[in-house]
């Protein structure tokens, strides 16, 4: 378990592309906190530190985004608004398992869809500062 402070969401940005440099096909990655704690900043810091991407917009309402990388294409899932877990396997929850990387935003709405082996990111929001908590391989 490794734990990172972030007064900023540029330091967000810095710590999750130190992260980026791990990604491999294959992971998966949960990521856990409240509304509007910084899921999709540490997700865009990611995508950008191993795309050309400028613009990384929530997949709030399309449920999924992808990027392409040299190494893997990354999948950017938001299942917030799924009403069961099935509705998972619609978007191809799948084929991001096995082919590419997946961020998960809102993981809890999948139950047993997400795999045993993954990576944990929790967010938390503190007085001064956000928590950020990387559990896994």
């Amino acid at each position: 378990m490794k734990q990172f402070i972030s007064t900023s969401e540029e330091e967000t940005l810095q710590i999750a592309a130190q992260f980026a440099k791990m990604l491999k096909p294959g992971d998966v990655v949960a990521l856990h906190g409240t509304l509007g704690v910084g899921k999709t900043a540490f997700t865009r810091g990611v995508i950008q530190s191993l795309t050309d991407a400028k613009e990384v917009p929530s997949p709030t309402f399309t449920l999924l985004q992808t990027y392409d990388t040299p190494d893997f294409t990354l999948y950017h899932f938001d299942m917030y608004r799924l009403k069961s877990p099935e509705e998972a396997y619609e978007i191809g929850i799948e084929d991001a398992f096995t082919d590419g990387v997946s961020f998960i935003e809102w993981p809890q709405k999948i139950g047993s869809l997400l795999p045993k082996k993954q990576i944990d990111v929790s967010i938390e929001i503190k007085p001064d500062y956000r928590l950020i908590t990387i559990k896994g391989e």
